[in-house]
């Protein structure tokens, strides 16, 4: 098994949803590679409700390099996957490959991981059903129409399923799913 953690990213990807966990990964010995509907560079965005505001200001932030297109992927070089947030997932979700993916990840029960809109991918992939997720509120309805369980917390775990409501979570939902990555890690180091 691959020590290699799968992206998944799209324009307008939020910037800290995916910068925060490529590094961490990094950090904690993974390499993490960057999916997304083609191989090409992606503009990021900078999302965050202003004192004041009702709604999310969105700004431009820095660009990522997919490394692969979601066709290309062959789910078992990865050991895990981590669904960003921002306003891609919304126009990514319906992709065929990306749910193929998704799917692999939940069948197989590998290491996964979700932040705010993120969850609109394993929703649509039809992987949310009796499982209890954080999201930003908004996307509530989302996981709930899917059957999942909206948990207001900075981190829910469900099994294999680590989750946090915004960039803000990341603190305290990054170390419980590299900790998840790394048990699988060593399971596969066990049985090789």
């Amino acid at each position: 098994m691959s020590e290699k953690v799968l992206i998944i990213v799209g324009d307008a990807t939020e910037t800290v949803d995916t910068l925060y966990p490529y590094y961490r990964l990094i950090e904690a010995g993974f390499e993490p590679v960057v999916a997304a509907p083609e191989q090409r560079l992606y503009q990021m965005v900078m999302h965050e409700v202003k004192p004041g505001w009702t709604i999310t200001k969105e700004w431009e932030g820095y660009t990522i390099e997919a490394d692969i297109a979601f066709k290309d992927v062959v789910e078992d070089d990865y050991l895990g996957i981590f669904f960003s947030g921002g306003r891609a997932p919304e126009y990514i979700r319906d992709d065929e490959d990306l749910i193929r993916i998704t799917r692999h990840f939940f069948e197989k029960n590998k290491p996964a991981a979700s932040v705010c809109h993120g969850v609109e991918i394993p929703a649509r992939a039809d992987c949310v059903k009796g499982r209890r997720m954080a999201t930003v509120p908004k996307c509530q309805f989302d996981l709930e129409i899917c059957g999942g369980t909206f948990v207001n917390e900075s981190c829910v775990i469900d099994g294999n399923l680590v989750s946090g409501r915004t960039f803000h979570d990341h603190g305290h939902f990054i170390g419980p799913w590299i900790k998840l990555l790394e048990e699988a890690r060593e399971a596969a180091s066990v049985a090789a």
